[in-house]
Formats: structure tokens, sequence, C-alpha cells
């Protein structure tokens, strides 16, 4: 049986690989939010009305998510170079150079995702079109997912 060659490379992953794996960190992040949405209300509970909320306590409590959300995605890009999702799919995320993703990094490509999202999901269909199928904040953060 032929070896395969060294310089093979690490395999693409194609966008419905990452949009599964995205599906199944809904499960985790669902319990997080659970959880963020009730220590917001043991803070909060003096003063915040679900009923008729301040639309200053909404903006809040949606920067809290998406920082509890930040959270679980940079930690598990960083400690275990992938999310529940990734690991069930068999997708790693890595820098360029083959290394370990740092917090910061890991952080920046948590944002640009989210701003990939916010404009129709642009910065994901980007990878149709990328040679080396990476989306739009893989190419920026200089990081790939590859498979397993």
């Amino acid at each position: 049986m032929p070896a395969i060659p060294a310089s093979a490379g690490p395999r693409p992953v194609a966008l419905w690989r990452r949009l599964a794996a995205m599906f199944y960190d809904l499960f985790p992040l669902l319990g997080l939010w659970i959880v963020g949405a009730g220590l917001w209300v043991l803070v909060f509970h003096d003063i915040y009305d679900p009923q008729h909320p301040q639309p200053a306590l909404r903006a809040l409590l949606g920067a809290w998510l998406l920082a509890v959300a930040g959270g679980y995605f940079v930690a598990s890009w960083t400690r275990l170079g992938a999310t529940i999702g990734m690991r069930a799919w068999k997708l790693k995320l890595v820098r360029g150079d083959a290394a370990r993703v740092d917090a910061r990094t890991a952080l920046v490509r948590y944002l640009l995702a989210l701003l990939s999202l916010a404009v129709l999901g642009a910065g994901f269909w980007y990878a149709l079109f990328d040679p080396e199928r990476r989306p739009w904040h893989d190419r920026v953060c200089g990081t790939r997912m590859t498979r397993l």
C-alpha cells in the first residue's frame, strides 16, 4: 500500500461540515445561555422586568450572552483546538503553521465570525470561492480548520 506523501498538507474543510459543526455547537450554547440568563436574572432581578425591558438593559443582556458564547468558543479553541461540534465532525482549528491558536487570535476570530454572520453569512460564503476553502475570518486571522 503506497504511503501518503507528507507534502499532502491538511485537508480543507467543506462549508457544509463547518455549518454542521456550528449546528451541533448550538446545543451546548443553549445550555450556557440558560445559565448565563439565570445569572443575569440573579444580578438584575430588582431592575430588570422581562415584561417591560429597558432598551439599555436589553442591549446589555444581548452583549452578555454574546460574551458567554465568546467564552465558550475562545476556551474551546485555545484549550482543545475544537469545540464540541467540531470534535463531533472531527475538525480542528489551527494556525497557519499548524500550531495551537492563542487566546487573542481566537477572540479576534470569534468577533470576525460574528461580523460574518451579521452580513447574512457573507464571510462564510466566501469559503465557496476560496481555493483553500477558508472563510473570511480564517483568512484574516491566519487560521484554518482541518479534518482529522
